[in-house]
């Protein structure tokens, strides 16, 4: 038996997951995020997603069922990690206001791309799946009135890039280029439901 493991606490995955009508419980991976020296951002995403992958493992073996027979469940660990790259930096969570309104200001009239990382994982026969996904947003250009109006309306200060392109943000963007828009929100699903299948969940 299969169980499906989202190695996030992120409420936009969890949401997104949710999407594909499978039962999953959440573990957060509790790892360390500081890029190394010279990452970039591909580099770095994937990186992150695959350490997610791991410590999520080692708590699962870590803590085996109680009940004998479940010991033959396949835990199917989900982890993603997502990184945007605008105005010559990598652009994390702002945190604050400030914050928000000041990288907003960078990637005005900037494109933005979002790499988004995947890698399931089976923790019992080591069988993975990794994926990649790049998204190019083409930011209009924004003034100071449009960018403070829009930080106070969506609080967008838990998003890499300051904006919140499922709702209020895409009123930022002239242009989205993506082979699946789910990857910009965080979780690619087109490439969540190949890597399943490939682990051997049957998906429709």
């Amino acid at each position: 038996m299969q169980v499906v493991v989202l190695a996030s606490e992120s409420r936009y995955r969890a949401k997104l997951l949710c999407r594909l009508g499978i039962k999953f419980t959440k573990m957060s991976p509790n790892i360390d995020e500081t890029p190394f020296p010279s990452e970039n951002a591909p580099q770095l995403c994937q990186r992150l997603a695959w350490q997610k992958a791991l410590a999520v493992r080692d708590s699962v073996q870590a803590n085996p069922p109680e009940k004998p027979h479940d010991h033959a469940l396949e835990h199917l660990i989900i982890a993603s990690d997502q990184m945007a790259f605008g105005a010559n930096q990598l652009l994390g969570k702002p945190g604050t206001v400030e914050a928000a309104c000041a990288q907003l200001e960078a990637i005005s009239g900037q494109q933005v791309l979002f790499y988004t990382a995947l890698h399931i994982l089976n923790a019992r026969s080591g069988q993975e799946y990794v994926a990649l996904d790049v998204t190019k947003v083409q930011i209009r250009k924004l003034n100071k009135q449009t960018i403070s109006r829009y930080v106070e309306l969506e609080r967008p200060l838990d998003c890499a890039g300051s904006f919140k392109a499922e709702s209020l943000g895409i009123a930022l963007f002239d242009s989205i280029s993506s082979e699946d828009p789910t990857g910009l929100i965080g979780l690619p699903l087109i490439k969540v439901c190949e890597g399943l299948r490939q682990l051997g969940m049957q998906l429709p």
